[in-house]
């Protein structure tokens, strides 16, 4: 029989997990020709998450944990999932109930019709607001522009991975992830599956508008350098101006004899100047910093505990 593992990456979500078990089980069971994993990465909670999941196991011995030594972040959590995985397949969800655990079964379809990557696209997302709707909407049609490969829109994490875009992913250890570009950028066999989002059961949503804005600026740089390119050419489009308007200022002082402009006009030269500057450099640092992130070659995260027992750590 085939392993299935649904991974489930989990932050202080003590409100929601056993309403998540209780969805699961019916699924589970509607699919009685598989083997299910349910995995938790307990991403450094802080509340119940943890004593809630290892209750859960003493009573279900097909769930498995594994605990990280504090809060990497959900990126993190997610490849620290796939490393640990069993499954011939592996199925990412969000504990926050967002998305319909009953899709699962469509999704193990079409993974036996040959599919490799079947995701879920939200075509509505109830309990969020008009501002982050359109922000995002907005967001992924300029990294669709700027990118060479094919961003999926109105995604998430909700889906099946067989087990060869598991080990794709599995081979990129990059500290500064984006997943969701990860996901489009292995390639093989995709499967868009359209759902509408539900708002979350309880608790409160870990992506405020900082962290969304530090998610956009890593899906641009970790996927196009177009930012660097504009950069460039906006710099040459200003300095041949700039090169013009001096030529101009020069003939006309030497032919007409006319006076230099003074103070105002030199002011907004410089400081307009400046500000493209300083754009330029914060575009390039944001690049450097992340060359100097991965330079460093740390390991992706510590582990605590593993089903009980410590674990070396990768």
């Amino acid at each position: 029989m085939k392993t299935i593992t649904i991974l489930i990456p989990t932050c202080n979500e003590e409100d929601v997990l056993h309403h998540l078990y209780g969805r699961l089980i019916p699924v589970i069971n509607q699919n009685p020709g598989y083997l299910f994993e349910l995995f938790f990465i307990n991403d450094g909670s802080t509340d119940q998450s943890i004593k809630i999941i290892k209750e859960l196991r003493e009573s279900d011995n097909r769930i498995s944990y594994l605990e990280l030594s504090r809060n990497f972040g959900k990126e993190t959590a997610m490849i620290a999932g796939l490393d640990y995985a069993r499954g011939d397949a592996v199925i990412i969800i969000d504990a926050d109930l967002q998305d319909p655990p009953e899709l699962i079964s469509e999704m193990i379809r079409y993974w036996e019709e040959g599919y490799d990557d079947i995701f879920a696209k939200r075509k509505s997302r109830e309990g969020e607001s008009w501002l982050k709707i359109c922000t995002s909407s907005a967001y992924y049609k300029l990294l669709k522009k700027l990118s060479r490969i094919p961003i999926q829109e109105d995604t998430g994490d909700f889906r099946l991975l067989d087990r060869r875009c598991v080990e794709a992913l599995k081979q990129m250890r990059e500290a500064q992830r984006y997943t969701k570009g990860m996901f489009s950028w292995i390639g093989y066999n995709k499967k868009e599956i359209p759902f509408d989002r539900d708002p979350r059961m309880a608790g409160k949503t870990k992506w405020n508008y900082r962290r969304l804005f530090d998610l956009a600026i890593e899906g641009i740089t970790s996927f196009t350098t177009t930012p660097l390119r504009i950069s460039s050419l906006f710099g040459l489009l200003v300095s041949g101006f700039a090169f013009i308007y001096m030529i101009w200022i020069i003939g006309k002082t030497l032919i007409f004899g006319e006076s230099v402009m003074g103070y105002p006009s030199l002011m907004t030269v410089i400081l307009f100047m400046g500000g493209i500057q300083l754009l330029s450099m914060g575009i390039i640092g944001e690049y450097l910093g992340r060359v100097f992130n991965e330079t460093k070659k740390r390991p992706l995260y510590f582990i605590d505990e593993y089903n009980g027992e410590k674990e070396r750590n990768r």
